[in-house]
């Protein structure tokens, strides 16, 4: 698959003609992200969009106390990224690769003249960040202020919810995540400790809320939300 067929399938560009496509692709080199990269810390000079063609980023902000708090989780098709013009949410945070990704990477005047020849695209930008705020501010009422069993939950059945495909066996009810994550890549992505992970995963194993395996978990959503909803 070539690179225009990969800019078609982000979001924000959907609707361009091929034209504009074959002219960003120009414009906008593409480059692969291992696992575990910070893309984006809130240092980063503001001059540049990432549109995800492939893999999932996380982005997170850290407290005075060193904890990580995750506030979006996004997959291929999505931006993220500023300019002095727009704003995607990323700003302040930092943007980590959960997985190897691919990312083309937009300068700042490049993006600004596609949005004098498309406005349309500027309309599309609004609504995605409306998306994303609702969406920050939901994840960081959910992950910084309840226990670790909560968060956990709350999380794992947000990652089933984005990057899940079913488990093994049509009447399972268990949805897999699609992501290899280690109980410290958890502990770290709702700002808690690797061994009270570990413990809360062993007590939801035991409930038979999810399914855990080598760097494999399984979560039953509808058990799952039950929990969250009386929460």
């Amino acid at each position: 698959m070539n690179k225009v067929w990969y800019l078609s399938q982000i979001n924000l560009l959907e609707e361009l003609p091929m034209e504009d496509l074959q002219m960003i692709d120009a414009m906008a080199p593409m480059s692969r992200v291992p696992k575990g990269t910070l893309i984006i810390t809130p240092d980063t000079e503001n001059v540049s969009l990432y549109f995800l063609k492939q893999g999932r980023v996380r982005l997170f902000k850290v407290n005075e106390d060193g904890k990580q708090l995750t506030i979006g989780l996004l997959g291929k098709g999505n931006i993220f990224g500023e300019t002095e013009t727009f704003s995607t949410g990323s700003g302040s945070a930092y943007v980590e690769a959960m997985d190897d990704a691919l990312v083309c990477i937009l300068g700042k005047k490049d993006f600004e003249g596609l949005l004098m020849k498309r406005p349309q695209v500027a309309l599309k930008m609004v609504s995605i960040l409306t998306q994303r705020i609702r969406e920050s501010e939901e994840m960081l009422e959910n992950l910084a202020f309840r226990d670790v069993r909560y968060r956990l939950l709350y999380l794992l059945s947000k990652l089933a919810k984005s990057f899940g495909q079913p488990s093994d066996g049509e009447k399972s009810p268990y949805t897999k995540l699609d992501l290899n994550l280690s109980h410290q890549e958890l502990a770290n992505m709702i700002g808690a400790t690797r061994e009270s992970v570990s413990v809360t995963l062993s007590q939801l194993a035991k409930e038979g809320i999810v399914t855990t395996g080598r760097k494999e978990i399984a979560v039953d959503l509808r058990k799952a939300g039950e929990i969250i909803e009386e929460r």
